[in-house]
């Protein structure tokens, strides 16, 4: 199913979606989560779709595992904690930290040489702490900064330019850009630029769903498996404590999982099939619970993701209701043989 050449970019186009999650309080549908959502068979065939899977969509961090394929691949010496955290969108932990540092060690560079957007920790009870100690915003902190860290040494080690190494025209950035189009099999409808002030490529969610399932498809030893072993064996590197991807990835045995900003969640297994989501409101709230039922479509055993539900609509402190996928998420029967 997967071509040697990459088809024609998605469509620059207002996306078709269709309701994913309902928000239900006391029995009564409050409110509606759109979206679109992908799941694939082992054999890269679409099992289900639901909104628009085929429309040019940013992944934001979602793509961080890929673009960790492409660092890997221009000759980047990393594996375990320390590859997982350059494909990370870590919480800012003192071990999130630590690892940056070390990272900009290795390649012989200091924080001063990072270009990504200083920021607080993403993890709230990290971040009062900062507040209360009354610390900064720092380009460590910020939630990207494994992943500048490692283009740098990408980028120093082949004799790139280091100042512009954001620059979607730079060496680095070009072989990311071809390593996005070679996963997913389709070429870059746009460049823009993230929050964090790397490049970012427009693909479809179904290029997305594609791309990660390759990669934890991958012969063991090549970059692919690298990214999808550190970051299996080390997901609160690339998440955080408490994070819910990281959970999902403990829950779920050889579950590769990422999620991105704007209610965007990706995941694929060992065996290929593959899982992807865009809420189209960005309402995290609906991310994990969709990309749950949507596992489950994917013949994920409902049983280990019961605590992926969602969390509970409170009234007066009382839980009252839930966000509840689509009943087209719904399990499918298990048809008995005659």
């Amino acid at each position: 199913m997967y071509s040697s050449s990459p088809a024609d970019a998605p469509l620059v186009r207002e996306p078709l979606h269709a309701p994913v999650a309902h928000l239900v309080r006391a029995g009564v549908v409050e409110g509606i989560h759109y979206g679109s959502v992908v799941v694939l068979d082992t054999d890269g065939r679409v099992r289900l779709q639901l909104g628009d899977i085929e429309a040019a969509f940013y992944p934001r961090s979602a793509i961080k595992p890929v673009q960790a394929v492409a660092m890997l691949r221009a000759g980047l010496p990393l594996d375990g904690e320390l590859l997982s955290l350059a494909a990370a969108s870590h919480s800012g932990e003192e071990r999130h930290l630590a690892g940056t540092r070390r990272i900009l060690e290795l390649a012989g560079l200091t924080e001063d040489d990072l270009r990504n957007v200083p920021d607080m920790p993403f993890d709230p009870v990290v971040r009062d702490a900062w507040v209360r100690e009354g610390r900064m915003p720092s380009r460590l902190a910020q939630n990207c900064s494994g992943k500048h860290a490692a283009m740098l040494w990408t980028a120093k080690l082949n004799g790139w330019s280091l100042d512009d190494y954001l620059d979607p025209a730079h060496p680095l950035q070009r072989k990311i850009a071809a390593t996005v189009e070679d996963l997913t099999g389709q070429q870059v409808a746009r460049v823009t630029v993230d929050g964090c002030g790397a490049p970012l490529f427009a693909i479809s969610l179904h290029g997305l769903a594609r791309a990660l399932a390759r990669i934890t498809t991958a012969a063991p030893g090549t970059p692919e498996a690298r990214v999808a072993d550190a970051m299996r064996e080390h997901a609160e590197m690339a998440s955080g404590s408490g994070r819910d991807v990281a959970a999902l990835m403990r829950a779920v045995p050889g579950l590769l999982a990422k999620d991105g900003f704007e209610g965007v969640q990706v995941a694929a297994l060992p065996h290929g099939s593959a899982v992807a989501g865009k809420i189209a409101d960005g309402a995290n709230r609906a991310r994990i619970p969709v990309a749950a039922a949507a596992l489950a479509r994917a013949g994920v055993d409902p049983a280990l993701l019961t605590e992926f539900a969602g969390e509970p609509l409170l009234g007066g402190g009382e839980p009252v209701g839930s966000v509840r996928p689509v009943r087209a998420l719904d399990p499918a029967p298990v048809t008995a043989c005659s």
